[in-house]
C-alpha cells in the first residue's frame, strides 16, 4: 500500500536534522515515529476497553476489591511474603 504524507518545511527539516544526528534515513525516522504512535494509541485503547469491561462486570456482579486491598497486596510484590491476588467480594 503506497501512502504519502504532506509535511510542512519546518517539520521536514526537523526530521532530516534528527535523521542526520541518528545516522538514519528520514524515512526510518518517520516510520519509527508512526509505529510508536500507533502502538501507544493501541495500548491506550486496550486499557480503555479493559476498564470498560471491568466497569460492566462490576455493575453486573458488584464484586470488587477496595483500593486499600489492592495497595496492601501490591506492597507484598517482590518480598519473601508475596501474596496471591485477594478474592473479589461484594
Amino acid at each position: 500500500m503506497a501512502t504519502s504524507v504532506k509535511l510542512d518545511d519546518d517539520l521536514k527539516n526537523r526530521i532530516q536534522h534528527l535523521a542526520d544526528l541518528r545516522q538514519r534515513s528520514a524515512h526510518w525516522i518517520m516510520c519509527k515515529a508512526i509505529r510508536d504512535y500507533v502502538e501507544r494509541e493501541e495500548a491506550k485503547e486496550d486499557f480503555k476497553q479493559e476498564a470498560l469491561a471491568s466497569w460492566t462486570a462490576y455493575q453486573e456482579t458488584g464484586r470488587h476489591l477496595t483500593g486499600q486491598e489492592v495497595r496492601d497486596w501490591l506492597k507484598t510484590w517482590g518480598t519473601d511474603n508475596e501474596k496471591d491476588i485477594p478474592e473479589c467480594h461484594e
